[in-house]
């Protein structure tokens, strides 16, 4: 049997760790994020701790889609809710492909 692995496997991770990575050596002071994944409500969370410990201001803000076709009307909880349109979102997107070549 073949076991097929999702391409979008390891990337919530990926982003936890460059997220948290980034506030802790003081790269950013908001970071927007283009998800609706729940899972990655404890890296807010992380990130609000890092605030504290260094004493600043750092948010994490969850861009995402709204409107009729949306598929859910809310972000990621404990983020600062940026909705947009379908258009403007879709052209928000990198569409480059970082997963290394095989």
């Amino acid at each position: 049997m073949i076991s097929v692995t999702p391409q979008e496997k390891g990337i919530d991770v990926r982003l936890a760790l460059d997220l948290v990575s980034c506030a802790r050596t003081k790269q950013f002071d908001i970071a927007l994020v283009f998800s609706q994944d729940q899972d990655l409500q404890e890296v807010v969370q992380e990130i609000a701790d890092i605030a504290k410990e260094q004493d600043r201001w750092i948010r994490v803000a969850c861009a995402f889609p709204s409107g009729p076709n949306a598929s859910s009307g809310r972000g990621i909880d404990k983020t600062m809710w940026v909705k947009m349109d379908r258009e403007f979102y879709d052209k928000c997107l990198d569409p480059w492909d970082y997963r290394p070549k095989k």
